[in-house]
């Protein structure tokens, strides 16, 4: 099949266009190469050569996606800006790239209605559901509302239930759960994966939303400050820096490797794989934080003290664990790489790789700074 990605040359999307074209399909990827993710004046990842067709180009930019749908049997569309953070208060750019971008997509396809189109997949994610599911003692489960500030800075990290206010214990949340995104970031993702569903509907095609939990594996953006805890840790590791860990270290998530997202993508461009879906993609295993610096650190053997601080980040969740049964009836999802095997391949590679310097304590403070960052009390 001809297929197209859009965000093809990034950390999932590269991986996905060479398993697509190593299986016989026609592969085209379309990407900004964003200096945030893949550095300034990068060029396309060199194993992409030759084997697919590269389009250096802006979703936003409809010429570009006009001449690129017209062909295509599956749209694979996974550009978008990433960062919880950073979504809260680069509200603007955000929202033309992830909701704009998807949205002129659709202006586009239902206008030309491309007679060879077949399936649409999106990149959704976890952070859909905001806090996701939990279960009360009183009230079995229910759906916390997302954390106060007030709460947080009392030291009451974990969720209560929306009911009477007690805490609440985590459950893999399943893909019924009510959509609640805590974050601008989880809002646009709601809002492509809502619209690249109905418009499949509308129109007559197979069409699967992955809600994507924490991704990671060699070959993620250790410079972007917004991709992620083991980036970030990996960074400070190799530099003996202290590691500072947010709340009490004990907010946990469910880390996926990224070879078992491409897996799961890539059933989903197979042709039996019918219908109009969204799905969990994750590993289904709740790993703390506090477990992933002392990983970190105890791999490099690295003199980084680990300090519990308190700080907390408006728009976090608190927990994070994926319910896999619709990924495992629907596609035959399992995945494949557990954390620790996986880990140690993300941390081999890092090794190799520059450490990266200053973004992620100037991202805090750009947070600090418009007061979305707090304090909250720890007894650690």
């Amino acid at each position: 099949m001809n297929i197209l990605i859009t965000g093809g040359a990034g950390f999932i999307g590269s991986r996905l266009a060479l398993k697509l074209a190593a299986g016989g399909h026609g592969v085209t990827v379309l990407d900004n190469l964003s200096p945030q993710i893949h550095g300034e004046g990068a060029d396309f990842p060199a194993p992409l050569v030759g084997h697919v067709t590269r389009v250096r180009g802006d979703v936003r930019d409809r010429a570009t996606i006009e001449a690129l749908v017209g062909e295509a049997e599956v749209i694979v569309n996974l550009a978008a800006e990433t960062g919880t953070g950073q979504s809260m208060y680069a509200v603007e750019h955000y929202d033309r790239v992830n909701i704009g971008g998807t949205a002129l997509m659709f202006d586009v396809l239902v206008n030309q209605r491309p007679k060879a189109l077949k399936k649409l997949i999106v990149a959704s994610s976890r952070a859909t559901y905001g806090e996701g599911q939990y279960r009360c003692a009183a009230h079995g489960v229910v759906y916390p509302h997302a954390r106060t500030a007030a709460a947080m800075t009392a030291g009451q990290f974990e969720p209560v239930c929306p009911h009477c206010g007690a805490i609440a214990a985590v459950e893999p949340t399943r893909e019924d759960t009510p959509f609640a995104p805590s974050s601008f970031y989880g809002l646009t993702k709601q809002m492509q994966e809502q619209m690249t569903l109905m418009f499949a509907q509308a129109l007559g095609l197979d069409a699967f939303a992955l809600r994507y939990q924490n991704v990671y594996g060699p070959g993620q953006s250790l410079s972007n400050p917004y991709t992620g805890i083991l980036a970030v840790f990996s960074n400070l590791a190799r530099k003996d820096a202290p590691i500072a860990v947010f709340e009490d270290g004990q907010e946990s998530r469910d880390f996926v490797f990224v070879d078992d997202v491409v897996d799961a993508t890539a059933l989903c461009v197979a042709p039996e794989a019918k219908g109009v879906h969204a799905i969990n993609v994750g590993s289904g295993v709740r790993t703390t934080v506090m477990e992933v610096a002392e990983r970190v650190v105890a791999y490099f053997k690295a003199s980084s003290p680990i300090r519990v601080t308190g700080d907390f980040r408006v728009g976090d969740i608190r927990h994070n664990v994926a319910d896999l049964s619709r990924a495992r009836a629907l596609l035959g999802f399992e995945p494949k790489v557990g954390f620790e095997a996986g880990l140690t391949q993300f941390l081999d590679w890092a090794t190799g790789q520059t450490v990266s310097a200053g973004g992620y304590e100037k991202s805090l403070e750009e947070l600090a700074s418009r007061g979305l960052m707090g304090r909250g009390e720890t007894k650690r």
